[in-house]
């Protein structure tokens, strides 16, 4: 907070966890909260509403503060004529869907700051994203809008009413077209995978155009056809996008952990705020790469992000934050780009050299102000080459300064971090530590991802219900599907590599939350909100892929898993449902559905069920877990006998795969399929050799 803002008066906001909602705590605009209080003044007084969506770390929503919220010309027009209500989407996602979806159909695009007018109902009527305050790069400017709504609400308030019922209706109908009665089969799965090549990026690797958005999930699923069908295609179009994300500017080279997006297509220019759920995500695709490929890279990156994440998004309590923006001291980018003399500054002639030729920051730059975003612009063994010296010394010379420069950042005003918790970002995040430990073999990981799990259901769940967010002491809001799918999937991944028998209890009771409070009666499938929540002008399913998985999918995956765990035939079922209702989505939209199609590929195919029996906690079952690990299996399900304080904890245990698997000493693993198991064995290169057949 500012000493400017501190002397204004404060507006409604100023009593929100939300750091969104904060940022606007002292705007000239009269501002409500999403709430009863904002849409009963606005029938009250009859006037439209104007709902402003957005979050902390978005540039643009920043940049339409300071351009029309603080302008005290604009705040008076909107005091005037609307009833002014600003929503975090990251604490309110339902409203973002409804009201995303319905700017999507009034404009084809979308995206945040977004700005509907709505009527005193609540029904949206016109709206966009970002307007600059006048008329600017062919873009109608937000005051004259204003005067327009205004005035067309006030004198032709049947084309409102109209325009409002029109989109309403649209609203209401379903994305996902109707139902199917045939379950989508192999040839969906080949279909997205064809549609993959062709939107492929074979000069810069990725799917489409700039902007270049990561899309961790549709490499996952490549990586999954890959290993089903052989297709060197799909390994390739994995590795080049991976390759080139980690040597771009996008990929942090000096603190680890990506940037939200490339604005360019070779990855070299990001959006540099930086997402918890994009460097969850893109932890798992690296390590799945890493067991595919075994290739040093992918090994390094995954754990550079997630030093990263335990190193500056880790709370006191053991959760993660959510975010950290893109501008600091009034620019983009700044905390983050170089020049050679900065450079030099901290390093000395000798090691700068060596790091301005590996990670490109020349004379000139490559970004605004003659500055330098880094990326690699030359291998260790070319800059060993053009300065005649060895590989090992430039590596030398690369780790020490890459740990200086990080300290000197450390000096720089730092972009605004958010610091609010939510559920689901914090289960993607659990779950990558999960396979960060399983993978790389760091203790450290899963010990982090146990606290974080630790956290959630310490901080956010109350009278038995799971939370979105938590801030300052305080948790709120009903989780969502996303929380629940991605806090379950957490919890099967920390059985995994625990056996302890409470992770299965939780992602158990969540996903029968789900079926209970969710699910869609009319079609099969869940519904993004419960029948607890708030009941908006449309409810919402979660269908397709964005930034984050589809709740759907992912639930759909953790149903299938918990059938092969339990044993329990209904989790099955249900997921056959969410497959087949998704049937005609799948195969008009497969590239948004990949955590969907991942789920299918699990159901298609047998899975490999893997028991470790014994002393689970013993060096023999050590061994045997690193021989598990090593390999992707996707699919695979890991069961294994109870530690003792699991045992006795008093949780259920209800697993078919451990029943009559003892062993006297030490550990042995067995190699089932359908819950038929083969002899046990207890050498790894036997157990090896099983799980390559």
């Amino acid at each position: 907070m500012t000493l400017e803002s501190k002397q204004r008066k404060p507006n409604r906001l100023v009593n929100e966890t939300s750091p969104y909602l904060q940022q606007h705590a002292f705007n000239p605009v009269d501002w409500y909260p999403w709430g009863d209080e904002a849409l009963a003044r606005a029938k009250e007084l009859d006037r439209p509403i104007f709902l402003s969506i957005g979050y902390s770390s978005c540039h643009w929503c920043h940049v339409m503060e300071r351009e029309s919220f603080e302008n005290e010309e604009v705040a008076a027009l909107l005091n005037r004529w609307f009833v002014s209500v600003k929503v975090d989407r990251e604490e309110r996602p339902d409203l973002d869907a409804v009201y995303m979806n319905a700017v999507q159909l009034m404009t084809g695009s979308g995206g945040w700051p977004m700005s509907v007018f709505l009527t005193p109902e609540g029904v949206p009527f016109w709206g966009g994203t970002y307007f600059p305050p006048e008329n600017r790069y062919g873009i109608l400017g937000f005051k004259e809008i204003l005067a327009r709504i205004a005035a067309a609400y006030q004198q032709d308030r049947g084309r409102v009413t109209e325009a409002a019922s029109e989109i309403q209706r649209h609203l209401a109908e379903p994305l996902a077209g109707p139902s199917s009665e045939e379950m989508p089969g192999q040839e969906t799965l080949e279909q997205a995978a064809r549609l993959a090549r062709q939107t492929f990026d074979t000069t810069h690797g990725g799917f489409g155009p700039a902007p270049k958005f990561p899309r961790s999930i549709e490499l996952s699923k490549l990586l999954r056809h890959h290993h089903r069908t052989g297709d060197v295609e799909a390994l390739a179009m994995c590795e080049k996008t991976l390759e080139a994300m980690a040597s771009g500017g996008m990929y942090d080279q000096i603190g680890g952990g990506f940037h939200r997006y490339s604005t360019d297509a070779r990855w070299m220019v990001p959006h540099f705020e930086k997402m918890l759920y994009d460097n969850g995500l893109l932890v798992r695709a690296y390590l799945e790469a890493y067991q595919v490929t075994k290739k040093p890279l992918y090994r390094r990156v995954a754990a550079e992000v997630l030093d990263y994440l335990l190193r500056e998004m880790t709370s006191p309590e053991g959760g993660f934050f959510s975010a950290t923006d893109a501008d600091s001291e009034g620019e983009e980018g700044k905390f983050f780009v170089w020049t050679p003399e900065e450079v030099e500054a901290e390093l000395g002639s000798a090691d700068a050299r060596i790091i301005c030729a590996h990670y490109g920051i020349r004379p000139g730059g490559n970004f605004e102000d003659g500055k330098s975003i880094p990326y690699l612009a030359q291998s260790i063994d070319e800059v060993a080459q053009a300065f005649g010296t060895t590989a090992q010394e430039v590596e030398a010379v690369v780790a020490r300064g890459r740990v200086r420069l990080r300290a000197a950042r450390e000096r720089r005003p730092k972009p605004f971090r958010d610091e609010k918790a939510l559920s689901a970002w914090n289960g993607l995040t659990i779950s990558a530590l999960a396979r960060g430990w399983q993978v790389l073999g760091e203790t450290r990981y899963l010990e982090a991802a146990k606290a974080a799990a630790s956290f959630v259901f310490r901080q956010l769940v109350a009278n038995g219900r799971l939370l979105r967010t938590y801030k300052d002491g305080k948790a709120q809001h009903l989780g969502y599907l996303d929380d629940h799918a991605y806090v379950a999937e957490a919890c099967l991944d920390l059985y995994e590599c625990t056996f302890d028998p409470e992770h299965l209890a939780r992602a158990r009771s969540l996903i029968d939350q789900l079926v209970d409070e969710f699910w869609d009666d009319s079609r099969g499938g869940f519904f993004f909100t419960s029948v607890r929540h708030e009941k908006l002008i449309a409810r919402r399913r979660d269908d397709l892929d964005g930034a984050t998985p589809s709740g759907n999918g992912v639930a759909a995956l953790s149903l299938l898993r918990l059938e092969r765990l339990t044993g329990e035939s209904g989790y099955r079922r249900r997921a056959s449902e969410i497959l087949r209702d998704s049937r005609s989505l799948l195969e008009r939209a497969p590239m948004a559905m990949s955590s969907t199609l991942i789920a299918l590929d699990m159901f298609l195919h047998p899975c490999v069920e893997i028991v470790i029996a014994g002393d689970t906690a013993s060096t023999e079952a050590e061994s045997l877990l690193r021989a598990v690990h090593a390999r992707f299996l996707p699919g695979k399900i890991l069961a294994g006998t109870p530690p003792r304080s699991g045992q006795d904890s008093g949780k259920p245990v209800a697993i078919p795969l451990l029943e009559g698997k003892s062993v006297a000493a030490g550990a042995a693993a067995y190699v089932c399929k359908d819950f038929v198991c083969l002899p046990p064995v207890t050498a790894p290169r036997e157990l090896e050799r099983l799980l390559d057949a």
